[in-house]
């Protein structure tokens, strides 16, 4: 034993590099912990009958040899294990409820299975914790539409991606949108998941879920210097009465049309509905 030579292992430690223009998954992390998320993990395995209650549009990748029947396909969202997760605090007295998720989503597509890495949440209760300086209200749409935004930022060309009504099974019929990129192409759902099932599975309270496409989002747009104008900026204000059924998207996608490089921000202020504006209609 003593006669074994002795030598001191080398090894060189190098720090991977990381493209700048692409979005860490620890980064959007963040965002959704800093507005009051908390992170959930959840099992890769689904109850059938939860998969088709909440994803019927996706066949599930069966397992030959399951843990139990509640476990016996692979998911095609996280939207389920995370539902399970907000029944489980739910009963045990817990009425504002922030959970998100990043993991993997499991699909059958033209013979083969495919795994796509997603971003999904799901909220419930008052908007703020219980305190006395702002009046309390529910969670709604908007408020979880914000906390996309907020990821969506982080890519430098949030323009790129727009908020399109749109059915789906598991969603409130009047209340659920598909998030598109600039190709058309869906690369998320948002919306108050359908009363039926709020009622079938005892939740209490309107439950808003989202389900986002971490590739889409994850190249962001490096900054680029451009000389700033020596002229003063110049603020319109545009109130325009359209009908009610025209999105407030549709005006400042026009509006960005024609105005071209010269406009800097738009913003809608305000929407205004009653005295002096026809039944039907309203005023951005």
């Amino acid at each position: 034993y003593d006669k074994l030579p002795e030598s001191r292992t080398k090894g060189q430690l190098r720090i991977k590099g990381e493209p700048e223009n692409t979005i860490n998954l620890n980064t959007l992390r963040q965002v959704l912990i800093g507005r009051d998320y908390q992170e959930a993990i959840t099992y890769s395995f689904m109850d059938p009958a939860m998969q088709r209650l909440l994803d019927p549009e996706h066949e599930a990748v069966e397992l030959v040899n399951p843990i139990s029947a509640d476990m016996a396909v692979m998911r095609t969202s996280l939207l389920p294990g995370l539902i399970q997760a907000l029944q489980y605090n739910q009963n045990r007295q817990q009425k504002r409820i922030r959970l998100f998720e990043c993991g993997i989503r499991f699909l059958k597509q033209d013979n083969e299975n495919k795994e796509e890495k997603i971003i999904s949440g799901v909220a419930v209760g008052s908007v703020f914790p219980e305190q006395w300086g702002t009046e309390q209200r529910d969670i709604d749409f908007f408020d979880i539409k914000a906390d996309i935004e907020a990821m969506l930022a982080l890519t430098g060309d949030a323009s790129r991606f727009t908020f399109i009504p749109k059915r789906h099974p598991a969603l409130h019929p009047g209340q659920s949108a598909a998030i598109q990129n600039n190709n058309s192409e869906i690369v998320g759902w948002l919306g108050l998941l359908n009363p039926i099932i709020i009622d079938e599975l005892a939740l209490d309270g309107n439950v808003v879920v989202f389900e986002l496409d971490y590739d889409a989002i994850a190249q962001a747009r490096l900054p680029k210097f451009e000389e700033l104008s020596r002229f003063p900026a110049v603020r319109r204000d545009i109130a325009i009465i359209v009908e009610e059924k025209i999105s407030s998207a549709k005006i400042e996608k026009c509006i960005a049309d024609v105005a071209g490089a010269l406009l800097q921000n738009l913003q809608l202020f305000d929407v205004y509905q009653g005295k002096s504006v026809d039944s039907g209609r309203k005023s951005l």
